[in-house]
């Protein structure tokens, strides 16, 4: 069965495991989720529920938002999410969805925005060699030949040059949850995931579910 939850980074740490070893941990806090919509083959085309995660000020929600979460009749939220899912049975609007959603030894995806590193060269960006670095070489850290000249007089799509890195939307698959606490609301997830800390993170369902 499908199921997803939207949540906080809060970092990372590290727990034992009843061998005794140590297993690197992502903290996720998923809070409290509200449907908030759901949207169904009839209306919509296709089946799927979305999720409020966050607490706003009404103030700082523009008109059209005001009028989604009123037909919802739920609060207004911070983030909305969207899941697609192959049945809405037992689903209802304004449902709050928490962290016994999953449980321990469950695989999931995990889908955030990487961190950005700004405007980087081709030694950074691309994990290019750089040139020789005697005084005379005056060719350090550049991108290198841009191709051909009269002909065809133009460099080549998807020739790897300096650029914009990171922020990207990034999905790391088949990720094992270690533990969920229900008191705290959080999942704890073996290994690390994309985003600084506070970053906004989609949890669902590994398609790589055992």
């Amino acid at each position: 069965m499908k199921k997803g939850l939207v949540g906080k980074k809060v970092g990372m740490t590290q727990v034992f495991n009843e061998e005794g070893k140590v297993i690197p941990v992502t903290v996720i806090e998923v809070g409290s989720n509200v449907v908030v919509q759901l949207k169904t083959t009839e209306t919509d085309g296709y089946n799927a529920v979305q999720l409020g995660f966050g607490e706003v000020k009404e103030k700082r929600v523009n008109k059209p938002e005001k009028g989604h979460f009123a037909k919802a009749n739920v609060a207004p939220k911070k983030h909305l999410r969207e899941f697609r899912l192959d049945s809405l049975e037992n689903i209802n609007v304004g449902d709050e969805l928490k962290a016994d959603v999953f449980e321990a030894g469950e695989k999931i995806d995990v889908q955030g925005t990487t961190k950005g590193k700004g405007f980087q060269g081709v030694i950074k960006r691309h994990g290019q060699h750089r040139g020789p670095m005697g005084h005379g070489s005056m060719y350090h850290r550049r991108p290198g030949s841009m191709g051909p000249t009269s002909t065809p007089g133009r460099v080549f799509k998807g020739k790897k040059l300096p650029g914009h890195t990171g922020h990207e939307t990034v999905t790391i698959q088949g990720l094992e949850i270690v533990k969920v606490d229900l008191d705290k609301n959080v999942i704890l997830v073996k290994g690390s995931v994309p985003g600084p800390k506070g970053a906004i993170l989609k949890l669902k369902s590994s398609v790589k579910q055992k």
